[in-house]
């Protein structure tokens, strides 16, 4: 068992990370994805892979990975230390960690790990919302 306070304290030591397409080392280069990867390996769950994936994922590539990893489950509603699977355009295309007022993730854009606060434009891209199973 974790709590919603352990997902979020892990997801902010990737803060500050280099943002790199398929990245999956903290410190060095992650992507959006690779912090949700990161997160869960810190929490000791199985969290499958999805190698060479493109840089926008077509054909609900995204989606249907978040769906079938065995460490969460698909909710309706939002709670710190959940998964927000996004998209800016078409396709959901973006995952970040949900830490109530504001949103860890990779952004290209910036070119890092972030925290900022969720707007309505954030709030507006979310597609999806997933949690850890185990969370207390």
């Amino acid at each position: 068992m974790f709590t919603a306070e352990t997902i979020i304290a892990h997801a902010r030591e990737t803060i500050g990370t280099p943002f790199a397409h398929q990245g999956r080392l903290c410190g060095i280069a992650l992507d959006c994805a690779g912090v949700a990867a990161y997160v869960a390996k810190c929490l000791g769950v199985e969290f499958n892979e999805w190698p060479g994936y493109g840089r926008i994922p077509h054909q609900g590539l995204l989606e249907s990975v978040m769906d079938e990893q065995p460490c969460l489950d698909r909710v309706y509603n939002q709670q710190p230390g959940d998964i927000l699977l996004m998209k800016f355009t078409g396709e959901p295309q973006h995952l970040a960690i949900y830490a109530g007022e504001t949103i860890i993730h990779a952004y290209e854009t910036i070119g890092k790990v972030v925290e900022h606060r969720l707007d309505a434009v954030w709030l507006s891209r979310i597609v999806r919302t997933y949690r850890f199973k185990g969370i207390a």
